[in-house]
C-alpha cells in the first residue's frame, strides 16, 4: 500500500517509538480508533497503545470511570472513538492530572501508574491489560496483565528484548517471515535498543516475557522495573520536562525512596 511504502522509505529517527496493529475486538474500524492514541498533558506528549480487553471501559459507562481512589479532579480528557483502550488512556491521564500539581519524578510516576494498574485489574477478573505508555521523547512504560479471550487460542501478553549497540551486531531474522531486520542501524545515539512486543518477533535472540502485574520503565533501551531504578533516567536528564508546571522535588524523592528501599 502507499502507506506501507511511505513507512518503509521514510527515515525515522526517534528515542521512543510505538507502533500498533489493531485486531478491532472492541469499537468500529475507523481512524478515530487507531492506536497509538496521543494527548498533551503538562505540555508533554503522551502516547498509548493497548492490547487486551477491559470490560470496565467499554461502552458509555467506560467514559465515566474515575481512577485514583478519592482524589478529586475534572474529566478533562475524553475519548473520541469508541474503544475501551482510548477510554482507559483518558482515565489514566485524568487521574495523573488530578494527582499532581507539579511534575512527578520518574520514580514517583512509576509508583502512581503502578497503583492505577492495580486498581484496574482488581475490579474485574476477566481483564486483559497490556499497554505501552510513552511520556515525552525519552521514556516509555510497559505494563502486562496477560490473558486469553474466551474461545481464542491467542495468549495476550508482552515480551521484550534488549540489544547492545556495537559494531559487531547482526541483523535479526523475523520468526514468521523470510527476511531480516536491522534495528541497530536505524537507532539513535544510545548504548542499547529495546523492543517490546506482544509475542517475540525474532527467532535468533533471547526474549523475556513480562510477569503478570509487572510495570517496567524503559529509557535508552534499558528496563527499570523498580521505582528507585528510575532515578538513573531522571539524573541523566530524561525525566519529564515542561514549561507548564514546576519540576519535581528530586532531593526529597531520593531521600524518601532511599529510606523505604523500594
Amino acid at each position: 500500500s502507499p502507506i506501507a511504502k511511505f513507512v518503509t522509505e521514510y527515515p525515522i529517527h526517534t528515542h521512543n517509538m510505538i507502533a500498533h496493529v489493531r485486531y478491532a475486538t472492541e469499537g468500529s474500524v475507523c481512524v478515530e480508533n487507531v492506536h497509538p492514541f496521543q494527548r498533551e498533558l503538562w505540555g508533554i506528549t503522551f502516547c498509548f497503545a493497548h492490547n487486551g480487553d477491559v470490560e470496565l471501559f467499554k461502552g458509555t459507562k467506560g467514559k465515566k470511570v474515575w481512577l485514583g481512589g478519592g482524589i478529586p479532579g475534572e474529566r478533562s480528557y475524553n475519548p473520541i472513538g469508541d474503544t475501551d483502550s482510548e477510554a482507559l488512556f483518558c482515565a489514566i491521564l485524568n487521574s495523573l492530572k488530578a494527582r499532581f500539581n507539579s511534575l512527578p519524578s520518574l520514580p514517583v510516576l512509576h509508583d502512581y501508574v503502578n497503583t492505577i494498574c492495580k486498581e484496574i485489574v482488581s475490579l474485574d477478573d476477566s481483564t486483559i491489560l497490556n499497554f505501552l505508555l510513552g511520556c515525552g521523547q525519552h521514556v516509555q512504560f510497559a505494563y502486562s496483565w496477560p490473558g486469553q479471550r474466551p474461545g481464542s487460542k491467542v495468549w495476550n501478553g508482552l515480551h521484550y528484548t534488549v540489544k547492545e549497540v556495537d559494531s559487531d551486531h547482526q541483523t535479526e531474522h523475523l520468526e514468521d517471515r523470510d527476511f531480516s531486520l536491522d534495528i541497530i542501524n536505524e537507532s539513535v545515539s544510545s548504548d542499547h535498543v529495546a523492543m517490546i512486543t506482544t509475542k517475540p518477533l525474532t527467532d535468533d535472540e533471547e526474549w523475556i516475557e513480562m510477569k503478570r502485574g509487572e510495570l517496567i520503565m524503559f529509557d535508552r533501551g534499558l528496563p527499570h522495573a523498580a521505582p528507585v531504578d528510575c532515578f538513573q533516567a531522571e539524573l541523566a536528564g530524561h525525566g519529564l520536562l515542561s514549561d507548564c508546571l514546576p519540576g519535581p522535588w528530586l532531593f526529597d524523592d531520593i531521600q524518601r525512596y532511599a529510606a523505604s528501599g523500594i
